[in-house]
């Protein structure tokens, strides 16, 4: 064996080790992927994609995660659970380390079991029936849930308006079950009355009926609407066309009616945040949103909380690296054995079933095209 030979066959032998140590670099600098769910194209759920933008860019701007950058997976569920699940299994796939989505109650729902076989967490940000507490060890949420939201409906109804009589309109799903119990347990605790619980289908639902039933009656001095934007807009049409003009009330669903103009003056909402809020965190996200989308309106709450769950992520990542179970064990700590988030919606603090008990419920009122605070501040 000649002098050319030797060296080719060390060069072989020493080929794998040279390979192992390109995937172990390329391994380690490498981007982290988070997905992100929802539905994208829709009013609700843009925000929630601008946000993430914006998180991403400013962390990976600054460092990212150990010297990682993140990868963004955005992919659209449109709101629906079948399209969701398809969403879901889509990410697994592709590799993504934690999900932050999906806004509504149904969609995380279905997905749910999707992200928790795979050992993924999943952080939704604006999904609030109660059912999702029971989602699995790897779903979290980083809004208050129904029962909050319609207990804090109620009592505000009860206490601060002085409301004893009602009516409720809500959707036949997740949430607007949901809510409408949590409303109505507190309320009828409270000693008010519900003359009336009448569930409803669909974005365009024919409530004329329950509605003429409410205004032959003339004892409700409210109407609580446990539904969605599109729902709440056509019954108040059609109960402002019957001359019914008590004011409407309903959950963070609702969020957007205030560009409805006159229909919408006086209705009472309620969610966990609002741009408006005056605190140093939330002025500073304000003003970057809107420097970086300039013709978008301002945030709204799963926008908000989808810019929190990407900075809390960073800092559980820059712990525990990419291990899915790692992840999940500290985002579980956060607020129970570690401290907790302080993010631009508030204080994000998990109790042992991945929820946010302390995170406050604000009720608004919208006033000339603004939704006002008047409760919760």
């Amino acid at each position: 064996m000649n002098a050319s030979e030797r060296r080719f066959l060390r060069c072989v032998r020493l080929l794998p080790a040279v390979l192992l140590v390109l995937l172990a670099c390329s391994s380690g600098d490498a981007a982290i992927r988070i997905g992100l769910a929802g539905p994208l194209t829709d009013p609700v759920g843009a925000p929630m994609l601008r946000a993430a933008e914006l998180a991403v860019d400013e962390i990976n701007r600054s460092g990212g995660i150990n010297g990682r950058s993140i990868e963004l997976i955005a992919r659209d569920d449109f709101g629906e659970p079948d399209s969701a699940v398809g969403v879901a299994e889509r990410l697994v796939d592709e590799g993504v380390v934690a999900v932050v989505g999906h806004i509504f109650s149904g969609t995380t729902l279905a997905s749910a079991p999707v992200y928790n076989a795979a050992h993924i967490t999943q952080i939704s940000p604006s999904s609030s029936s109660p059912l999702v507490t029971n989602a699995g060890a790897f779903t979290f949420r980083v809004c208050p849930s129904d029962i909050r939201q319609g207990a804090s409906l109620a009592r505000f109804a009860a206490e601060r308006l002085g409301f004893r009589r009602g009516t409720i309109l809500y959707l036949n799903d997740e949430y607007g079950r949901g809510i409408r119990a949590t409303f109505a347990s507190e309320f009828s605790q409270l000693g008010g009355t519900i003359d009336a619980v009448d569930p409803y289908l669909g974005e365009r639902p024919d409530v004329g009926p329950f509605l003429e039933r409410l205004a032959r009656r003339a004892t409700s001095q409210f109407v609580f609407i446990g539904g969605n934007l599109g729902e709440a807009e056509e019954a108040l049409r059609l109960a402002r066309a019957r001359g019914i003009k008590v004011p409407f009330m309903g959950g963070d669903a609702l969020e957007g009616l205030e560009a409805a103009g006159a229909l919408a003056e006086g209705t009472y909402i309620s969610n966990a945040y609002l741009a408006s809020f005056d605190t140093p965190k939330n002025r500073a996200f304000v003003a970057a949103y809107a420097k970086r989308f300039p013709t978008a309106p301002p945030p709204n709450q799963p926008a908000a909380a989808t810019y929190d769950s990407f900075y809390l992520l960073r800092e559980i990542l820059m712990r525990t690296g990419t291990d899915r179970d790692a992840i999940r064990a500290a985002v579980a700590r956060v607020g129970l054995e570690d401290p907790a988030f302080s993010g631009v919606t508030g204080e994000i603090a998990f109790d042992e079933n991945g929820d946010v008990p302390r995170q406050r419920v604000v009720i608004g009122r919208v006033e000339s095209g603004q939704v006002r605070a008047v409760e919760g501040l």
